[in-house]
């Protein structure tokens, strides 16, 4: 059911920077927090996270006016809690310093990498995924002993408020802060001088939230996305690859960020993809109407968004294929579409579709797939179905993407040990896991000698026979 809640109240840019001032106190006062209370700062998220669950589900299925809770249990609880755990156990191992190589000009000395905390943290966390991407970057500031200020999303209200909550209940306001309000409280959120900020969401946003913080030198993760492809080879089980490319782009109803945004086919099996799609589909959603595994629009405007997509790809002449054409329409729940004979003229190849609405593209050979991809702007991930293993290294060889899944969608973004982010305009920076502990960490080089100093042999003045032995021994 629709969100009852009014809009959370706007804070002033005041009330930002006294947050902010209030976290960098608090840094100063404990600029290296030690292992165990990085820890129990972990596992007290986790358990507040497993005990809230149910609250936090039935948020997001407010805020979206029905999101399936079996999709927010695996897309975001699941992740978000095993990133937390994982961030427990490997946590010491990753703040151990990282020994390195001295040259022998230079001896006797040792060098290292120490790995400090960077201060305040600013993250902005998208609608599309509430929870995931609100937690699995705070995971990475929090084990990387920072301060963290985030601020939600203003199309999602009662999420923001669950998750508010929940953290003013595990930290105190000078660890971790929850700011709410509309677009201009998010503008305000980036010009903070943070020590580093992480975006996700439009591309559009993403370069006016690096122009803020570039005013204060902040370094950005940007976490953006895309068109994301998928190529399905000409070798490829079409049942299978169907079944799964169903899966990442419904889940959600699409609105995802390595969600498939088109998917290339070799022209002569175009009609029997298209089949096996729309037979995957209707098997994982027998009915749209009232099925509450489907998750529905975030709101009108998006809602409206997609459907002036499908009509400006029919009037410019593709094939609009509605897989429930007989179901009438509920709530917000847009059912999935297939469309044929698209072209670069038509809206829905230019922007980044996020929903349930499938562009297939014909191509003749596997290096007219990847000339079309190569002439767009690189995408946060990409798909490549079949089996042959020559053929999956050619694509890997000859493609750009912030991720790649092969012979399957999606899947890659919950694997804690893997890097995620963008390349280009999908996005700079990585984070999850071990990534995202250096990301929000200073790797700091460490030089240390003792009192035998032979460097002194090569002090001025000049001109020495040991210097020039020097000279002829290392530079040659």
């Amino acid at each position: 059911m629709p969100s009852t809640l009014s809009a959370p109240p706007v804070h002033s840019d005041l009330d930002l920077q006294a947050t902010f001032a209030l976290q960098r106190q608090a840094f100063a006062a404990n600029p290296s927090p030690p292992a165990a209370q990085r820890r129990q700062w972990l596992k007290s998220l986790r358990e507040a996270l497993l005990a809230d669950q149910q609250r936090l589900i039935e948020a997001i299925d407010a805020d979206f006016a029905g999101r399936s809770a079996d999709e927010t249990l695996l897309a975001e609880l699941l992740p978000t809690v095993q990133g937390l755990r994982d961030a427990e156990r490997q946590l010491q191992r990753w703040m151990q310093p990282s020994r390195r190589k001295v040259g022998l000009a230079f001896q006797p000395a040792s060098a290292r990498v120490e790995y400090q905390p960077l201060g305040v943290i600013g993250i902005i966390v998208p609608w599309n995924y509430p929870l995931f991407l609100a937690i699995g970057p705070l995971t990475g500031a929090l084990a990387a002993g920072n301060r963290v200020m985030l601020k939600l999303s203003e199309s999602t209200p009662a999420s923001g408020l669950a998750l508010q909550t929940l953290l003013a209940r595990v930290f105190p306001e000078d660890l971790v802060s929850v700011v709410l309000g509309e677009v201009e409280v998010g503008q305000a959120f980036a010009r903070l001088p943070f020590d580093h900020l992480l975006f996700t969401g439009a591309t559009s946003i993403g370069r006016r939230v690096m122009l803020a913080a570039a005013h204060n030198l902040t370094p950005v993760t940007l976490e953006l996305g895309g068109k994301s492809p998928v190529i399905v080879s000409s070798d490829a089980a079409l049942a299978g690859a169907a079944e799964r490319i169903a899966f990442g782009k419904l889940l959600n109803a699409g609105q995802t960020c390595v969600a498939p945004d088109y998917v290339l086919v070799p022209r002569d099996r175009v009609g029997a993809f298209a089949d096996a799609y729309r037979q995957a589909v209707r098997r994982l959603y027998p009915s749209i109407a009232g099925n509450r595994d489907y998750s529905a629009i975030i709101n009108p405007q998006q809602l409206q968004r997609l459907v002036h997509l499908l009509a400006d790809a029919s009037d410019k002449g593709a094939q609009v294929l509605d897989l429930y054409p007989h179901e009438s329409r509920e709530g917000r729940r847009l059912p999935p579409h297939l469309l044929l004979d698209v072209s670069d003229d038509m809206q829905i190849m230019q922007d980044e579709i996020f929903g349930p609405l499938l562009p297939l593209v014909p191509y003749d050979k596997l290096d007219d797939a990847l000339a079309y991809i190569n002439q767009r702007p690189r995408p946060l991930a990409l798909y490549y179905f079949g089996q042959d293993r020559a053929q999956q290294r050619l694509v890997l060889q000859h493609s750009h993407s912030g991720g790649v899944c092969i012979n399957d969608t999606l899947l890659h973004v919950a694997q804690d040990d893997l890097p995620f982010g963008g390349v280009g305009p999908s996005g700079m920076g990585r984070y999850h896991g071990h990534d995202g502990f250096l990301t929000f960490s200073n790797a700091r080089a460490v030089l240390s000698k003792q009192r035998l100093n032979l460097a002194r042999l090569i002090y001025p003045p000049y001109g020495k026979a040991l210097q020039r032995l020097v000279y002829k021994l290392f530079i040659r």
